[in-house]
């Protein structure tokens, strides 16, 4: 007999997370935290409302494949290109210092009995997860503080676009070393063929799309997001069955496949709705509802605290350490690395990952939520007293920075559209039925002309 039930889970999860995402907006912080605490409100932790089933769990897989779709559909290579020396070395650092001080203190807490981690591999997925940056909330406090286009706001945004790609590199070799177990020959030939495999499969995309364009003349433009998700979930399949590297990887390289064709923003358009209504929240709400926070004991906050405190201080470290080598002063430095300290769902991706790899131990998402909601409090805070002081900045025009403008507006943009056409339809409707009232005149027959006769 078929269960219904999971209507009602769906219902409660996506209620839940919008309710508690517009909450945590409204002080400042990311949705995405507002969708990890209606998982553990409504989870075994609190209300023990929702439980993690099959169709949450393949619901949440189908979610994190699609986040990161969508993250390669706005990637940019050609900015990736333009981000120059400073921002591709202050993403290095950034990524190389928070991945060996991560590992560092899963290693050292695990000697101490902080919490159990479970090997070299688990150490370096603790490292992986401390890698990737979220500069959604840095980019709000910097234009709040009107510092958004200056040397320091653009070296992070072009930093933050070469990082998520640095820190899925590094995804890509942890998560296949932690695999099938097999000589790190064969995982390395491995990772070797698989982006062989991408690149070759995301050329092939790209003519196939530019030859789609060709026929379509602007008609029928929903194949386009087809073609597009059916190569983004090949991809992810073949990655983790024929490669053995992470579904997310395929499904980002399939994004960036995708980015380079005419129909992006287009088709990423059409994934927004898909993704923020339906799958994000499943994905992130499942986070929450897995985590086991009962079980926290004085060690486990412990670490919890050490935690938040590493991922602060390597990326300050690490990201400054860059801007310093690109001759920024001190104070740009300190900022920089500041303004790269935020965590955010790229984290939980990876830490979700090694969960269901069995790499992490469950009792770990715990230590990486706390650490992802503190982290998105402390950064504007850090971010405004750094800058408090600083009245004369010299502003820069950024693609960057109207890239970003330009996908923040794009809603309120289409909204715009549709009241406009909405105002038309009911005018035209409106004159049409007033035409109809007016009584109809009829016509007179036409008159003999009559002839004068000369």
């Amino acid at each position: 007999m078929v269960s219904y039930q999971f209507l009602m889970d769906l219902a409660l999860i996506l209620l839940s997370t919008k309710v508690l995402s517009m909450a945590t907006q409204k002080i400042h912080m990311p949705q995405v935290v507002g969708a990890l605490m209606a998982g553990l409100i409504l989870g075994p932790s609190v209300l023990n409302l929702l439980r993690e089933t099959q169709f949450i769990s393949e619901m949440s897989e189908l979610g994190v494949i699609v986040l990161m779709f969508t993250a390669g559909l706005g990637t940019d290579i050609k900015e990736l290109k333009k981000a120059g020396k400073s921002g591709f070395l202050v993403a290095l650092c950034g990524v190389l210092v928070p991945l060996v001080m991560g590992a560092g203190l899963a290693y050292f807490g695990g000697q101490a009995g902080l919490i159990d981690i479970g090997g070299f591999l688990s150490d370096l997925f603790v490292g992986t997860i401390l890698t990737a940056t979220s500069v959604s909330i840095t980019v709000e406090t910097l234009k709040e503080m009107g510092k958004l286009n200056t040397a320091v706001g653009n070296t992070i945004l072009a930093a933050a676009l070469i990082d998520d790609v640095l820190g899925l590199i590094v995804l890509t070799l942890v998560s296949s070393f932690a695999g099938d177990g097999a000589s790190i020959y064969i995982v390395l030939v491995k990772i070797a063929l698989f982006f062989v495999f991408a690149f070759v499969l995301g050329l092939l995309a790209l003519r196939f799309f530019g030859w789609m364009a060709e026929q379509s003349s602007g008609r029928d433009l929903h194949r386009f997001p087809l073609a597009a998700f059916v190569l983004c979930l090949v991809m992810s399949y073949c990655a983790e069955v024929y490669f053995g590297v992470a579904d997310i990887i395929g499904a980002f390289g399939a994004g960036l496949a995708v980015a380079s064709t005419s129909k992006a923003k287009f088709i990423e358009s059409k994934f927004e709705p898909v993704s923020s209504l339906l799958l994000t929240p499943i994905f992130f709400a499942s986070i929450g509802i897995s985590a086991q926070l009962p079980a926290a004991s004085g060690k486990m906050l412990l670490f919890s605290v050490l935690l938040l405190g590493v991922a602060v201080f390597s990326k300050l470290v690490g990201c400054g350490l860059g801007a310093k080598i690109c001759h920024f002063d001190n104070q740009e430095c300190v900022q920089i690395g500041t303004g790269m300290a935020c965590r955010g769902e790229v984290a939980l991706i990876v830490a979700n990952k090694g969960l269901s790899m069995g790499v992490l131990n469950s009792m770990f998402m715990g230590p990486v939520i706390i650490t992802v909601i503190c982290c998105s409090i402390l950064t504007p805070v850090m971010l405004k007293v750094l800058f408090r002081n600083q009245t004369e900045v010299s502003l820069q025009e950024s693609n960057l920075v109207d890239k970003y403008s330009e996908t923040e507006q794009l809603d309120l943009v289409s909204e715009q559209l549709l009241q406009a056409n909405r105002a038309l339809m009911e005018g035209g409707a409106k004159a049409a039925e007033e035409a109809s009232k007016q009584p109809r005149q009829r016509r007179q027959p036409a008159r003999p002309c009559a002839v004068r006769e000369k």
